[in-house]
């Protein structure tokens, strides 16, 4: 059956530009915000952001709580962790999430804990019931969009494997994105975050179009305006990410990989991604690579998967990274996209192959079988996989 229609949602407000982090005063009031719960890492804290926001808010005389113990792919029982010390101080009307994805996912999870209670991953099977507690987002890297998302992301420790909690409900209410605060990210956190904005702009415009996907679910897939949205995001970072990375003081590349960031989260937070996160949700599980670091690696693998059923959108997308496929046979111009990713991703120094983040042969069937279960992913992906698929694909990266 053909559907006819698509939807597209998106965060409330989005304030961007330098020096944006003064209006954080101004997104305050208009929530109506007198108690607040900051959600951050030690990271922040010592590169002097925190320092830059708590005046502000002091000035203010806002009720402020600070939870600064955030860490990288986080477990879920950081989030209840978080929640119960912001009620050991008070019940906190407002959550703001400083710092990179896993900060922001942190006080998105919070909220809805704070509001809702129980596990977080009790909701990554159910939906969740109501609006949350209110949520400002200021993201402090180039890469998850968690800002504009309905996803937050943590671990479950016991099954080795990533969750992604996706909801409307937890779309942040207002995003606030200053690139200046983007300035001290370190080269490999940036080539990190700014290959994983790559993943998420290239699988939602590759998506399976919404005409062939059922109404079912937060992830709609592709559609004129996602379409609009992540490619502009690709065109964005094909110029700007190894600027970024090479000269991290460059505020314009800086800027113009922040807007990327996050024009591909709202794109994909509607179209959905697939196989590149399935695959590396049990990958997570498994090894301590950054999350970016493991998207980006399967990314270019997965684009030759999926050329078969996209080939005019790989051909897009090769022109996006400025290369004229004018003169090409047509299955040179195809797969010049996954080619130009994979020298991207060896240009800004991350790994190309499994095998050098640590993972075995022996590691491939258990990846697969786990991948393929994730649907709210694979349901979008433009071609259908079998476990088999995925094992060869995943063989292919070794």
């Amino acid at each position: 059956m053909i559907n006819q229609s698509w939807n597209f949602h998106s965060t409330e407000r989005i304030v961007f530009g330098n020096g944006s982090i003064q209006q954080l005063n101004n997104v305050l009031q208009r929530l109506n915000a007198t108690k607040l719960l900051i959600v951050t890492d030690q990271g922040i804290r010592k590169a002097g952001i925190l320092d830059r926001v708590v005046p502000l808010l002091e000035k203010e005389n806002y009720q402020t709580v600070i939870y600064d113990e955030v860490v990288s792919d986080p477990p879920a029982q950081m989030a209840i962790d978080c929640a119960e010390y912001a009620k050991s101080q008070f019940e906190p009307d407002c959550i703001i999430g400083l710092g990179g994805g896993s900060c922001i996912d942190i006080a998105k999870l919070s909220a809805l804990l704070l509001t809702h209670g129980g596990h977080p991953l009790d909701y990554a099977k159910k939906a969740v019931p109501g609006p949350t507690t209110s949520v400002v987002a200021i993201p402090t890297t180039a890469g998850t969009a968690s800002e504009v998302t309905t996803v937050a992301v943590v671990q479950d420790v016991e099954n080795k494997i990533k969750l992604g909690v996706s909801d409307e409900y937890l779309r942040p209410d207002v995003a606030l994105l200053d690139p200046e605060l983007t300035i001290g990210l370190p080269p490999y956190t940036t080539a990190c975050s700014g290959i994983d904005a790559l993943s998420h702009a290239i699988e939602s415009y590759m998506t399976k179009s919404f005409a062939h996907l059922d109404s079912e679910g937060v992830f709609q897939g592709s559609s004129p305006l996602s379409d609009s949205l992540a490619y502009k995001a690709i065109e964005l970072i094909a110029n700007n990410l190894t600027t970024a990375v090479h000269q991290g003081s460059n505020l314009e590349a800086r800027g113009n990989m922040l807007l990327a960031s996050l024009i591909a989260g709202m794109a994909f937070s509607n179209s959905g991604t697939g196989a590149v996160h399935a695959l590396a949700y049990p990958i997570n599980g498994i090894v301590k690579s950054p999350h970016g670091e493991v998207t980006g690696l399967l990314l270019p693998y997965v684009m030759q998967y999926n050329s078969t059923v996209q080939k005019s959108k790989m051909i897009d997308i090769a022109k996006a990274f400025g290369i004229d496929t004018s003169l090409m046979p047509k299955q040179e111009a195809v797969l010049a996209a996954s080619t130009a990713v994979l020298n991207l991703v060896e240009e800004i120094g991350l790994p190309t192959r499994l095998s050098q983040i640590g993972i075995k042969e022996k590691d491939v069937p258990v990846i697969a079988e786990k991948a393929i279960g994730i649907d709210r992913l694979i349901r979008t992906n433009p071609r259908t996989p079998r476990v088999s698929d995925f094992e060869k694909l995943l063989n292919n990266a070794l």
